[in-house]
């Protein structure tokens, strides 16, 4: 899942066994105890000592950061993430896929905090990230879409929703207890979360999903459009098209040129910096010498 998904949960539920796993559900309902994740390995700090070392590290994906805690018991994942070094300009970006058990924090009873502990790390290429990314957005788009069935049926129990809704027991247990824990989830941030995920895949298209006020509302299919104009894509795209035109030795946009043609495209060098740092920290550019940016 999306961090973006993972951590704006808070609701944990274990079952009666003393040995039972602790899930936690996401406002969408799905109820994890572990998770796949794949992004950029921004940062890593060994909080331990050498003797045994405490990693912990930060990795983005396309709607934040999720946040990674490896210890002693988890030796092949220290072993990996000592091994692996964090995304600094002008280096390409770091890729890694991450599969861990969900673990949460409360530092104040007001807030919930949440971080994955490894069991794998592994360096992945750009294309199986894209992979990655892409199942998750139709996994995303997937709950999304079961729990708009939830909430076209409100007296539904459980078992009206695995018998009718082609879910799963487990599925349906886990979206009632979110409606009811969170409330009706806000579908606007899923698929704009969906939708930037899509374009990060698909940097040439205007991916417009529609983004209803609420999940009740979600269309039945994703509409990919190709339009001409730029009047409704994103800066950050534009920003994105404009590399890719700037580039024209297959060395990085001299961002000299990269002001210039902002500028004449309303974008101020103050709003150009923060894009492409935003575009750097989602692993869609970096340095590859100082002075230029390229796309990846």
């Amino acid at each position: 899942m999306f961090a973006g998904e993972l951590n704006n949960s808070s609701l944990e539920r274990k079952g009666d066994d003393e040995k039972s796993p602790t899930y936690l559900i996401t406002p969408l309902g799905t109820k994890a105890n572990r998770v796949l994740i794949a992004g950029v390995l921004m940062d890593k700090q060994n909080i331990g000592s050498e003797e045994e070392p405490l990693w912990r590290a930060r990795i983005e994906d396309v709607s934040g950061s999720y946040f990674v805690n490896v210890g002693r018991y988890q030796p092949e994942a220290a072993a990996a993430i000592a091994s692996l070094d964090a995304s600094l300009p002008p280096s390409p970006p770091t890729f890694v896929a991450v599969v861990g058990k969900i673990r949460t924090y409360k530092p104040d009873e007001s807030r919930v905090l949440v971080s994955i502990r490894p069991e794998r790390i592994v360096r992945i290429d750009s294309e199986t990230r894209q992979r990655i990314v892409l199942e998750t957005a139709q996994c995303t788009w997937d709950r999304l879409n079961k729990v708009k069935l939830a909430l076209s049926m409100p007296e539904a129990t459980a078992d009206d929703l695995a018998a009718g809704g082609g879910m799963s027991g487990d599925e349906a247990e886990g979206i009632i207890e979110a409606i009811e824990f969170y409330g009706t989830p806000d579908s606007y941030r899923y698929l704009k979360l969906i939708q930037s995920s899509l374009r990060m895949l698909l940097p040439e298209k205007d991916i417009d999903l529609g983004l209803p006020e609420d999940a009740a509302d979600v269309p039945d299919e994703i509409d990919i459009e190709e339009r001409s104009g730029i009047s409704d894509v994103d800066k950050e795209d534009l920003v994105l098209d404009m590399l890719g035109e700037l580039d024209r030795d297959g060395r990085g946009a001299p961002m000299d040129d990269l002001i210039r043609k902002a500028a004449s495209e309303g974008i101020t060098s103050t709003e150009l910096e923060e894009m492409t740092n935003s575009l750097m920290d989602k692993g869609l550019v970096y340095e590859p010498v100082l002075g230029r940016l390229k796309r990846i």
